[in-house]
């Protein structure tokens, strides 16, 4: 549990990317994340599990951990205008969402932060609604779909999320 966590998807916010009640494998080791990976972590609003629990990788007695897409680095400017998700003025393409947001804002990510969505952007309790989420909260990232045996796939990150 120190090198790997299994999570649950639990609902429809990362559809089409991941289905309700697929199970992942979550890397515990890497140490920076990128735009576009899949990461799973205890959302900001609820309280820090203790160090112990955290570090032996089981799970809150109390609370899920979250899975979405990393969208925003530190120091990213992030816009949502006209269903266009952009980073830094660039615009992303981004083949796997559900459909387009319908909502609009602006964010400046802080150092140690990230800014997440879901790949269901309209059906996502994520940063647009929450806010940022602090590095230290992520538990991973999502490296491979092992169940359903049916649905097994190793999970990439997607190279047009790159910024210019």
């Amino acid at each position: 549990n120190a090198v790997s966590a299994r999570a649950r998807v639990d609902g429809y916010s990362m559809l089409p990317t991941l289905k309700n009640n697929q199970y992942v494998l979550v890397n515990r080791l890497v140490a920076h994340y990128q735009r576009g990976d899949i990461i799973v972590f205890r959302p900001p609003m609820y309280p820090a599990e203790s160090p112990v629990r955290r570090l032996l990788g089981m799970p809150s007695l109390q609370y899920e951990d979250y899975i979405k897409r990393v969208i925003g680095l530190p120091g990213d400017a992030i816009t949502v205008v006209n269903g266009i998700v952009s980073i830094n003025g660039a615009p992303l393409e981004e083949p796997y969402i559900a459909s387009p947001p319908t909502y609009s804002g602006k964010w400046d990510v802080p150092q140690g932060e990230l800014f997440v969505m879901g790949d269901n952007r309209n059906d996502s309790s994520d940063s647009h609604s929450w806010g940022f989420l602090p590095i230290e909260n992520v538990l991973g990232k999502a490296i491979l779909i092992y169940w359903p045996f049916s649905d097994w796939m190793v999970i990439h990150t997607p190279a047009v999320m790159a910024a210019h």
